[in-house]
């Protein structure tokens, strides 16, 4: 049986979230987007659902203008802290977004939309994000799409109902093919993630990275 995510906005959903000062990520860059964003020029790059931010410093490090996004005031407050302490401040613009109702402005030679699962989404909620993020890509920029794939191994109980989308569901809606653009990267990766206890397990994430056409 699974429990039902509690009823609530995404912003105050993620405020208590990110409350707790265990939360917002182990401060190391998504090892997803490091393999597919380390060797790009920096340009311009977008961050959707910033969280703790260290995706945001890691790309504002290599070089990269970097506008991060999320929903929790919570998070970017903390992100912009540790941006200032990294001497990166004027690399990065922190804004406030609940993604299903605003969205930054601007096209972006990287759209980076790691991990945008939510138990207070409404279906069809990280679709539509997808394709506007999709819509933010400049000419010849790339969109790298991170997703965990399942829950993880040693997850005896689902915490809530969840449906991952595969790559193949992804991309039937993004339609590069319509769009003009490549598919660089269609992969799914299975990694070591050991539980809050400590016993070895896996987890199972997918990445996509796709380059617009100039």
């Amino acid at each position: 049986m699974t429990s039902t995510p509690p009823k609530n906005t995404a912003q105050q959903y993620w405020d208590d979230f990110y409350r707790d000062p265990g939360t917002g990520g182990s401060g190391e860059p998504n090892v997803l987007l490091v393999r597919e964003v380390a060797s790009l020029t920096p340009g311009t790059a977008l961050d959707l659902g910033c969280a703790g931010g260290s995706d945001a410093l890691w790309l504002a490090g290599l070089g990269w203008r970097v506008t991060a996004a999320d929903v929790s005031a919570t998070a970017l407050r903390r992100a912009a802290e540790r941006a200032a302490d990294a001497g990166l401040t004027d690399r990065i613009d922190w804004q406030r977004h609940d993604l299903s109702e605003s969205f930054p402005e601007g096209s972006y030679d990287l759209v980076s939309a790691q991990f945008l699962h939510s138990p207070v989404a409404r279906d069809g909620e990280r679709e539509d994000i997808l394709d506007r993020a999709a819509d933010a890509v400049a000419p010849g920029g790339v969109l790298v799409i991170g997703s965990h794939a399942g829950w993880p191994s040693w997850q005896d109980e689902p915490p809530f109902a969840h449906h991952f989308p595969t790559n193949a569901e992804m991309l039937a809606r993004l339609d590069p093919a319509r769009r003009g653009w490549t598919v660089e990267t269609d992969e799914l990766l299975t990694r070591e993630l050991a539980g809050p206890d400590g016993r070895p397990g896996t987890r199972a994430d997918s990445v996509l990275r796709l380059r617009r056409a100039r």
